[in-house]
């Protein structure tokens, strides 16, 4: 018979460990859009050669740091894990609490624009909900 059912020989824990939870949870997940900021201290890079690796939907990973400058401070790393900068202190604290209450925030660039000497990575904050 084509269409019977049959019983599977996997178990969740032999799919997870053989694709990853991340895998298995991709298709149940999608982003909510919250807010437009930019990547604020670009400036002070050491490494700026990472600001010529980037482009326009790009996707970054947002992860809190413990600052001792900013309480709320939230780095933006590039899919390789590299370092870009903060989502900016003026807009940092509703996002740090999202995040410290176990929320999954990403960002996607989009645009960027030079501005004088330096150029300005404008990226959207979304909340990934599962």
């Amino acid at each position: 018979m084509e269409n019977e059912l049959t019983i599977g020989k996997e178990n969740v824990l032999s799919l997870v460990t053989k694709k990853g939870v991340g895998d298995l949870l991709k298709p149940l997940s999608k982003e909510i859009f919250l807010f437009d900021s930019y990547v604020a201290g670009t400036t002070h890079l050491k490494d700026e050669s990472v600001l010529d690796e980037i482009q326009a939907g790009d996707k970054l990973t947002l992860q809190r740091e413990n600052n001792k400058f900013d309480e709320n401070a939230i780095l933006v790393l590039t899919s390789e894990k590299k370092k870009l900068g903060y989502v900016p202190e003026k807009d940092n604290i509703v996002f740090s609490r999202l995040m410290d209450a176990g929320k999954l925030l990403v960002a996607r660039i989009t645009g960027i624009e030079q501005k004088g000497t330096f150029r300005q990575v404008n990226i959207g904050i979304y909340l990934v909900d599962f």
